[in-house]
């Protein structure tokens, strides 16, 4: 069975120091672009495990994030989500992503009477709002350069 998402709740202050360290210690080590060879011990063994280029970075950005104090949730490109968790990954309301749905902006399937959307696809439009923030940002700032207004 395949995991869908995976929540890590806000670290404590040991894990928020823990996760710093680690993470600097391994940063360097992922930038170097190659699999890495890792020994995990506990009290009773010890192991030797390869992690893959891709995976070694993610686990560098999940240590970033608990570093800082923050909650982690790793979710499939594929998987489908609820309506409402489709509205919190975008921080918008739930009807308004109903709206969205309707309008069609967003692509979904029914299952009975539940709403699916594909986080991909949420992810997808999230990518496109963006891009047409920073576009519109853009703008203003080389509007207020060309008035010269000390931006």
């Amino acid at each position: 069975m395949a995991i869908t998402a995976l929540t890590i709740n806000p670290p404590s202050g040991a894990e928020v120091e823990l996760a710093r360290a680690s993470g600097q210690r391994l940063a360097p080590l992922a930038r170097l672009g190659r699999p890495l060879t890792i020994r995990v011990r506990d009290s009773r063994r010890e192991e030797t495990i390869e992690l893959p280029v891709e995976a070694v970075k993610l686990l560098v950005k999940i240590l970033e994030d608990m570093a800082s104090g923050r909650s982690v949730t790793i979710v499939s490109r594929n998987a489908e989500v609820t309506s409402q968790q489709a509205a919190d990954f975008l921080n918008v309301s739930r009807p308004f992503l109903i709206q969205l749905l309707e309008e069609k902006k967003l692509p979904f399937r029914m299952v009975g009477t539940h709403r699916r959307v594909r986080f991909e696809d949420v992810l997808r439009y999230k990518e496109g709002i963006d891009a047409g923030r920073r576009k519109v940002l853009d703008a203003l700032a080389a509007e207020a350069q060309e008035l010269d207004m000390g931006y």
